[in-house]
């Protein structure tokens, strides 16, 4: 399931996800503090997604939705997209809704993504051009890493511009393209 060398891959398969237990699982040490490791039929508990994962490919578990993507935060991404914190909900918010999708069964996942990523990638690419020379603002405390990515992608790209602009290496013309041709007659 994970790109085996990507660090950021590996993190966001660390994510919490909630599931229910269909089966009885005897052997198993979820809650470190239990007395037993036996898990009921029908116990709710949150397991990272890599083994969650694993566990529903199995029929042993169902997963639920992740708090971060429940209802209020659709709501609150609805209404002022550029104002929701979603670094503090998770950091791997776009990839982490991605890789849940199809496994809680969710067909709207995809297309709030979506709604969710133009909302706010059209604040993030302001801001960073306009500041591109001054200090990072608050704004970068509530990006997700891919959002975090792009801005920073974003103000280098404007940077450079500015760089080039003001007296940077100008385009140059072709040798060639001052030479005449030599008549045919």
């Amino acid at each position: 399931m994970a790109n085996y060398y990507d660090i950021d891959d590996i993190i966001m398969e660390q994510q919490l996800v909630p599931v229910v237990f269909h089966k009885a699982v005897n052997g198993v040490e979820i809650d470190p503090s239990a007395e037993t490791d036996y898990v009921e039929a029908g116990s709710k508990v949150e397991l990272p997604l890599w083994l969650a994962y694993e566990l529903h490919l199995k029929q042993v578990v169902k997963m639920k939705v992740p708090a971060c993507f429940n209802h209020r935060t659709k709501l609150e991404l609805g209404a002022d997209g550029a104002a929701v914190d979603l670094r503090s909900r998770c950091l791997y918010f776009y990839e982490f809704g991605c890789k849940i999708a199809p496994l809680i069964g969710d067909r709207d996942m995809g297309s709030f993504l979506l709604s969710a990523f133009r909302t706010r990638y059209q604040q993030i690419l302001a801001k960073a051009h306009n500041a591109a020379f001054t200090a990072p603002s608050k704004l970068l405390s509530f990006l997700t890493k891919e959002e975090t990515n792009l801005y920073e992608a974003a103000q280098s790209s404007m940077a450079a511009f500015k760089k080039w602009r003001i007296g940077g290496p100008r385009f140059e013309r072709a040798s060639v393209l001052g030479r005449k041709r030599k008549s045919t007659d």
